[in-house]
């Protein structure tokens, strides 16, 4: 298993960079994850971070990218639920990099 070193602490990842426990995701950690990928967080990134961790406490599970600017859309608004505001965002797949930077598993259906 691999291992993310941030702050004088290891967090075990997968294969492709997922925090393999959720209860080790901090906002602080989130936002290493994002600058390691060249992406500096805004509000709007957490914007939809924080929808997505409030999605997974309720169903459990991270949506695919077609749920996923389905539900911002009737939470955030039209302008924000679509694929071209939400890859702007995250270029390396919405729902994937999200994820990823929120702590949480990757999608299914996501390759």
């Amino acid at each position: 298993m691999a291992t993310l070193e941030f702050n004088g602490k290891s967090y075990e990842v997968d294969e492709e960079g997922y925090l393999t426990n959720l209860d080790d995701w901090s906002h602080d950690l989130g936002e290493f994850i994002a600058k390691n990928e060249k992406i500096n967080l805004t509000e709007a990134h957490w914007e939809v971070i924080n929808f997505l961790r409030e999605y997974y406490d309720e169903y459990q599970i991270a949506p695919m990218i077609r749920v996923l600017t389905k539900a911002i859309g009737k939470k955030l608004g039209e302008e924000k639920g679509n694929n071209k505001y939400l890859y702007e965002l995250f270029p390396e797949g919405p729902a994937k990099q999200a994820c990823k930077f929120a702590g949480l598993p990757k999608p299914t259906g996501c390759v």
